[in-house]
């Protein structure tokens, strides 16, 4: 270790933040159990109108649990969940931990050739999503080892009065799924468990694989990582000791989706096992966004940088009292020093008496790991390691440390490391190092610098990744997409900065002799794009090119594109 570095969990500049923490070594289920016995009269959630208990919450997770064991689903089987934040998303992923399943999580709006290797790299036998995602689902259901398909509605969990609202409009847009469907539909599904009265509960360990989110890993490649009940119990417990101005009953805005480590980790399951109440925000915009905060008058929110440069822009937040705050944070992008001035001083305008925190950390250890204390903040810091979390900066690659304030790899230890890749032993490997302190390290790929008060500084990515509203985008993976068309010879994806969305895919490509580069060759490579490639990752833009520019090692040199977008808009 070098000599001037350290390597300590939590420095606790504050005194009320544990630099150690008992972790519960149940599973997830059983950590909101435990938190609705305490509290069966608190309301779990809300979405759109309608408010669960923690009692109702349990319920409907047996009974759907229930049906899981009645439809064949055991001990160790995956099931993918496709859906977007709503009630039957919760039911569905409590009840797989509790019949010892584990949760496949993946985006609703993936594509269908993205679907169908998310079903098969994990082998899941059963998937739910909505009824408006069925035909996808459908298409490459054949290519797939799914034995059964549940279809949910959003219909079915709406208030009398809100769901005749929706059904003229949001519901008339949903194309009719034929009767003779080979699907189970959700009320359906549920009735199914009153043919199973007990034995549904399977007998759960806290290291066990409980769930599987998708990243990039440090290659770039989509990846399955494994992540047990204890990787979440931990995370739960660790967001609450270094907000001890929480407490149960503590509204927080769950926008951040369940198919990532952010919205799944913090959003759900660090509000239900501690007992908060989250507000579901099924569908994200800035302005419904910005309604359900005052609406509710919400305790935390948790967003991308994204969302809070929207919140700024928007006129229906003039007046707006924001003075229910207890907690602001950013993460899943990098947070700009000037940004988070403009919103500081945009909560001030609103009578909130708190900062925005940003916090940092990757999938591999499900989300955050570090976070800007509440009452110190140093600029373009992100913050402090939780408590047994340990971050330390080394030579990229090495174990070597080096010296405070020079820039390295971040590495990672703790409780919410994951349990590694699936079927991905070698990357595992890569990944996942174990020194000669005993802790096994995460080797982010992620560049940047500690202080010598541990404070943590991020400097870039090492590797190399796209980030548009905080979802992460990994160009080797969309160009491979785009090789594998007839008509393309070569193709170079690019970040190009957006005013919304921080960034966007940009697309250019050479295309094969012959093909000619004209608006309909461009057509027909987006038809195909969306075909292949999630909406969010969708190249905003395709330039066509005789040549592609090379590295000495004959590779195409993306930075050389970069820097020509950069001049481009400098001239401009």
């Amino acid at each position: 270790m070098a000599e001037n570095q350290v390597k300590t969990p939590w420095i606790n500049h504050l005194g009320d933040i544990p630099a150690h923490l008992e972790y519960f070594q149940g599973t997830m289920y059983e950590a909101v159990e435990k938190i609705a016995e305490k509290y069966p009269n608190n309301v779990a959630f809300d979405f759109m109108g309608k408010s669960t208990t923690y009692k109702t919450l349990i319920e409907k997770i047996n009974e759907c649990a229930r049906s899981l064991r009645t439809i064949g689903v055991r001990k160790g089987d995956r099931v993918t969940i496709a859906m977007p934040n709503c009630p039957q998303a919760i039911y569905m992923f409590y009840a797989v931990n509790l019949v010892g399943g584990v949760c496949n999580m993946i985006h609703p709006l993936s594509a269908e050739k993205e679907i169908e290797f998310y079903l098969n790299v994990s082998k899941s036998v059963t998937a739910i999503t909505l009824d408006q995602f069925y035909n996808k689902f459908e298409k490459i259901r054949e290519n797939t080892s799914i034995v059964n398909i549940i279809i949910a509605s959003v219909k079915d969990e709406l208030s009398r009065p809100i769901k005749a609202g929706y059904m003229l409009t949001e519901g008339r847009k949903i194309q009719k799924i034929p009767e003779d469907a080979p699907v189970i539909r959700w009320k359906e599904f549920i009735r199914l468990g009153k043919h199973c009265f007990y034995n549904y509960k399977a007998a759960g360990t806290a290291d066990e694989i409980a769930v599987i989110l998708y990243s990039g890993g440090t290659t770039g490649t989509t990846k399955g990582i494994m992540l047990s009940n204890l990787n979440f119990n931990a995370l739960g417990q660790q967001v609450v000791a270094t907000n001890p101005m929480f407490r149960p009953g503590d509204k927080m805005l769950a926008a951040m989706p369940l198919f990532h480590g952010f919205g799944l980790g913090v959003c759900i399951h660090t509000m239900l096992s501690q007992g908060g109440r989250c507000v579901l925000v099924p569908r994200f915009t800035a302005k419904s966004y910005a309604k359900l905060i005052t609406k509710y008058r919400c305790s935390f929110i948790a967003g991308v940088p994204t969302l809070y440069e929207a919140l700024l822009r928007l006129p229906s937040m003039n007046g707006a009292d924001l003075s229910c705050l207890k907690g602001v944070f950013s993460g899943g992008d990098s947070l700009s020093i000037e940004l988070k001035k403009k919103f500081d001083v945009f909560l001030a305008d609103h009578n909130a008496v708190i900062q925005v925190r940003e916090g940092y950390g990757t999938t591999e250890t499900v989300t955050a790991c570090c976070l800007t204390p509440r009452d110190r903040y140093k600029e373009g810091s992100i913050g402090l390691p939780f408590p047994d979390t340990y971050i330390k900066i080394v030579k990229p690659g090495t174990e070597e440390e080096v010296p405070y304030g020079e820039e390295g790899e971040i590495l990672l230890a703790g409780p919410t490391v994951m349990k590694g890749y699936l079927d991905n032993p070698e990357e595992t490997a890569e990944t996942l190092r174990t020194h000669a302190d005993g802790l096994t390290w995460v080797y982010t790929g992620d560049l940047g610098t500690m202080d010598n008060e541990g404070f943590i500084y991020f400097r870039g990515r090492a590797k190399r990744m796209i980030i548009s509203s905080g979802y992460n985008i990994y160009p080797g993976q969309l160009e491979n997409i785009l090789d594998a068309h007839e008509k393309v010879q070569m193709s170079c994806i690019i970040g190009i900065p957006d005013p919304y969305r921080m960034q966007v895919v940009k697309a250019f490509i050479m295309l094969k002799p012959g093909v000619e580069p004209n608006d309909a060759t461009r057509e027909e490579l987006l038809a195909y794009c969306r075909q292949h490639i999630a909406k969010y990752a969708m190249p905003k833009d395709i330039e066509f090119r005789e040549e592609l520019p090379k590295t000495l090692v004959g590779k195409v040199a993306y930075r050389k594109l970069e820097e020509e977008e950069e001049a481009k808009r400098k001239a401009e």
